[in-house]
Parts: C-alpha cells; structure tokens; sequence
C-alpha cells in the first residue's frame, strides 16, 4: 500500500481543508487518505457521486455541462470540483470522473480537477490521464495518481493566483 503521510504533512503545513467529489473511484480517493495517520487534520468531507442526477444535487454540476460534454470531461470535473469547494468549509478539492471500465476509447480516461481558494479567489486545474488495466487496477491507479499530483496541482493552482496580480 502506498504511504500518503508526505501528502498529508504538505496539506497540513499550508493548513489546508480538503473535500474530495468522486465519481468513478467510488471513495478511493478519500479511503485512501483515511489510512494515513494525521489525516483527521486536512480531511474535511469526501462526496461519492455516481449517477449525473447526483453531480447535479449534490454539487451543483449543471445539466447543461454534462450533457455537452459528457461525464468523462475536464468540464465536469472542473464543476464538481467548485461544487465541493461551495458545499464544505474546505479550501483544497479534488475532483474525479471518467470510465474505469469500458469497451470504447474513453475506457480508463479519468479526468482531475483540483481547486484552491485563498483569498475569497477560486482557482482550479483540471488534466486528463488514460490509465490500463481492469477497473479495480483504473480506480486504484487513478485514486493514487490524484493523491501523490496534489503537490504539482498546487504548483499549478499558485502560479493562476500569481498571474492575477
């Protein structure tokens, strides 16, 4: 099993609250975290959030989005993420949607979103990896990837608050 504490320690050093909204890793993202000592200091709230009906009520994901652009999108995650963020006194999200499983080419496509608020000012970075294997094999490697980038999400998140200076 991998260790998370050093994600956990850069979480809690910047004192950041984290909501996670998940879709297609079904709660890996939070159970994962759960397991590393220290984690009641950053972990705020985890939402599991399959069908669109629950994106739509549960966080605000416009109808309009996930139609448009399907649930395997930066889009929806980018919602997801920013519904998170509204629904919890958290200032960190990430945000995770796509097809761990299927016969198509948007099999194993995971899309991430991560926000950040600080300052009354959200900001997030959404990306897009294809990962292989079965679907146990996609939600665990995609749960892992979306905890072990935070560091590198954060990177991304800062340099969008330096450019509004």
């Amino acid at each position: 099993m991998a260790d998370f504490s050093s994600i956990i320690k850069f979480l809690s050093e910047r004192e950041y609250k984290l909501v996670t909204a998940e879709s297609c890793t079904a709660g890996m993202v939070t159970s994962l975290l759960a397991t590393t000592p220290g984690c009641g200091a950053v972990l705020e709230i985890g939402y599991v959030v399959y069908s669109e009906k629950a994106k739509h009520y549960c966080l605000g994901v416009d109808l309009q989005t996930m139609d448009a652009f399907g649930l395997t999108s930066e889009e929806v995650a980018q919602e997801m993420a920013l519904g998170a963020l509204d629904r919890s006194g958290a200032d960190f999200a990430i945000a995770v949607t796509g097809k761990a499983e299927s016969n198509d080419e948007l099999g194993g496509v995971i899309c991430f979103a991560y926000a950040l608020r600080m300052y009354h000012i959200t900001k997030v970075f959404t990306q897009t990896k294809k990962f292989n294997g079965d679907r146990e094999t996609v939600m665990r490697s995609a749960a892992e990837y979306a905890i072990v980038n935070i560091p590198n999400a954060h990177n991304q998140l800062l340099a969008q608050f330096l450019l509004c200076r």
